[in-house]
């Protein structure tokens, strides 16, 4: 079987737009991203190279899935699986109190100082998202906050797992980039508390303008036997936190390995707290491989449609006509950010980054910038993506556990003001390059 169609006699214009015409299409009639850029890898790659050309495909999706950091992906997911099913993020909430009481709009603190902890333990957001606002939202509700800055906080801070290492869109950003995964740790390090420190200082200075908007600081005396027991709540996940990032950080352990640590850690935590119970291993490994199978089914698609793309000549065209758009690098950056901006209000993030960054690392490359740089300030973008209608997927979760008077509307509206932090955080990226150190 020859080729059906002569793509070149098209041209690579006409048929990028026919490409991604079709994956837009295939997506609004609800086919699930995976899927949609499969089938329409294959129907290029069959229509315009026969079928003599797919080993050309079979051979990136192998270089994809077989790579040896893939491996602390799942192990990353199963942390926040079994995180989800333990009372550990419950206990760190309580030990909080310990730190908090003193100033107004305390427990909105400490539920954005338990939300980098819990992002520093897992690195994805669903699940802790879903936490707080199961053990935060209700608390700041029922002590009079105002109800947008308590929604706000919640999915805000929820979403800080995108940020703080050891984020999976940082490991699979440098999957796909080809970049040092522990490169972009230390560089996510500093932006990643940059923000939560914005989110905290814009709930003081709100509740301290406007008093309204949080209970006066109630400090009531607390027994020092209380005082110890909120305290073993503290001790387990920031071992585990020092475990797995110290690891890293001072070189003894790779990305992999320190997951591993992560997950022994998790399940240690389980035992001496007595939670552990072979269903409780079961349906977190159940929950992992759902999780899991999604992204590298996303990713085996992504990867596809990339190659036959790549094939056509589609990347150096995308290249040629994002450079050709400004002499500044920093203009083609905002291009490329303003595109990354439009994705995600509607596809994943793990498709964002499969799809789009083996075109825009090499611009960046030749542009002379730095791809860890460019990963950190993708993350940061990424992080807008989450809140943004109308696709936002934290507003999602939320909604799933709020009380029923919350509408989805009313979740986005509070959602603005984080918004804009995170665009505020992405411009100082971008303006001070060196933020992003390593």
């Amino acid at each position: 079987m020859h080729a059906l169609v002569d793509f070149a006699a098209i041209g690579i214009g006409p048929t990028t737009i026919l490409m991604f015409g079709l994956m837009v299409i295939l997506l609004l009639v609800g086919m699930p991203l995976a899927l949609v850029t499969l089938l329409v890898a294959l129907s290029f790659i069959l229509l315009g190279y026969g079928p003599a050309a797919i080993p050309l495909i079979t051979s990136r999706i192998y270089t994809f899935v077989e790579n040896f950091v893939f491996v602390s992906v799942p192990m990353f997911v199963l942390m926040a699986a079994m995180l989800d099913r333990s009372g550990i993020a419950r206990d760190l909430f309580d030990a909080m109190k310990l730190i908090g009481g003193r100033v107004r709009g305390s427990v909105a603190v400490q539920t954005i100082f338990v939300s980098v902890i819990l992002a520093a333990m897992s690195g994805i957001i669903g699940g802790e998202i879903i936490l707080l606002g199961l053990l935060a939202l209700p608390q700041m509700l029922r002590l009079g906050y105002n109800r947008n800055l308590a929604i706000g906080v919640v999915c805000a801070g929820g979403s800080l797992g995108t940020m703080v290492p050891p984020s999976i869109v940082l490991i699979i950003y440098g999957l796909t980039a080809n970049v040092s995964i522990g490169d972009l740790f230390t560089a996510a390090f500093v932006p990643g508390f940059m923000l939560a420190a914005f989110y905290v200082a814009y709930v003081l200075i709100r509740v301290y303008l406007n008093p309204t908007m949080a209970p006066p600081p109630t400090v009531e005396p607390m027994p020092l036997a209380q005082k110890a027991r909120l305290l073993k709540g503290l001790i387990l996940p920031i071992l585990v936190v020092v475990f797995v990032l110290g690891s890293i950080y001072g070189g003894i352990a790779s990305v992999t390995e320190a997951s591993a640590v992560g997950v022994g850690g998790v399940l240690l935590s389980t035992i001496v707290r007595g939670e552990f119970s072979w269903r409780f291993l079961r349906e977190s490994a159940m929950q992992t491989l759902s999780t899991v199978g999604m992204i590298v089914w996303i990713g085996i698609g992504a990867t596809a449609l990339v190659g036959v793309y790549n094939l056509m000549g589609g990347i150096r065209f995308v290249s040629s006509l994002m450079t050709g758009i400004s002499d500044n690098p920093t203009i083609v950056v905002l291009v490329m950010m303003a595109i990354l901006f439009v994705l995600g209000a509607f596809l994943d993030w793990v498709g964002i980054a499969l799809l789009t960054m083996p075109i825009f690392v090499p611009i960046v490359k030749t542009l002379g910038l730095d791809p860890v740089w460019f990963g950190v300030l993708f993350c940061m973008n990424m992080q807008v993506s989450f809140l943004s209608p109308p696709f936002g997927p934290a507003a999602f979760y939320l909604k799933s556990v709020a009380p029923k008077d919350i509408s989805l509307g009313d979740i986005f509206k509070s959602l603005a003001p984080f918004i804009a932090l995170q665009v505020l955080a992405v411009g100082l990226l971008l303006t001070f390059p060196s933020i992003a150190h390593y």
